[in-house]
């Protein structure tokens, strides 16, 4: 039985286009209409940007004391970066905002470059379309009233970047990296580091600590579960609460 209030921990695969926080509020609202609460505190270890997919940890009740231990996690992405042209965003969210040569570039400059550059403790801009707080203000909402953002550098480390696919002007890498890492930064980075520029077409996480993607389900799949499981009612869990 379930026992969202004790805690549970999900693993979902994040469709395309959904925030994470949607991902969440379906669970969530699955859950209340199930035990017939109207407040249920359910949350997530880590956000994928909309254009991501891939595993999101989803925490319920007391799980979610877990979420910081969970987000520290090493995470696996696999992505694909487009060389040649950059994005306000560094992503498919915004429109191309310029256009760089590409041609010069060979499979192993990109090779050397990732290994010389992006491999160990580096340091990273965040995005400015990114969740970061300037002054007390999300960063991503002043990007997109058009006012400029200025994010200190941050130090990270990448544990493993390999080149899966090299088909100029596009690569796809499989990046193994801590906490904070955003990879829209790294396209952009690698793009500077090749003399051009770059911005990321598509991202999946396939790994969060040792959960991988295989072992997440989608959250209409899941949503069908939780919606033919059976419950831990609120007063017993409150029970099992307190009886330690």
């Amino acid at each position: 039985m379930l026992n969202p209030i004790a805690g549970e921990v999900f693993y979902v695969d994040k469709p395309l286009h959904w925030t994470s926080f949607y991902a969440v509020k379906h669970i969530r609202g699955v859950m209340q209409k199930r035990l017939g609460v109207k407040k249920l505190k359910v949350g997530h270890a880590g956000t994928l940007d909309p254009l991501a997919t891939g595993v999101l940890i989803v925490c319920t009740g007391r799980a979610t004391k877990r979420i910081d231990e969970l987000q520290a996690h090493v995470k696996e992405y696999v992505a694909t970066v487009r060389l040649g042209a950059t994005t306000p965003s560094f992503d498919l969210e915004t429109e191309i905002d310029g256009t760089y040569p590409w041609e010069h570039i060979t499979r192993e400059d990109v090779e050397r470059v990732l290994r010389v550059q992006f491999t160990g403790s580096i340091e990273q801009v965040p995005p400015a379309f990114s969740a970061c707080k300037v002054d007390g203000k999300r960063a991503y909402k002043m990007a997109r009233k058009g006012r400029e953002v200025e994010l200190k550098a941050k130090t990270l480390v990448i544990d493993e970047i390999e080149l899966l696919h090299c088909e100029l002007p596009s690569i796809t890498v499989r990046v193994v990296c801590s906490k904070g890492t955003y990879i829209r930064a790294l396209a952009r980075d690698i793009g500077e580091a090749l003399g051009s520029g770059a911005h990321l077409t598509a991202l999946r996480r396939t790994r969060v600590g040792s959960v991988s993607v295989e072992q997440c389900m989608g959250v209409e799949e899941l949503k069908r579960l939780l919606g033919e499981a059976d419950y831990v009612s609120p007063e017993e869990a409150l029970a099992m609460l307190q009886n330690g």
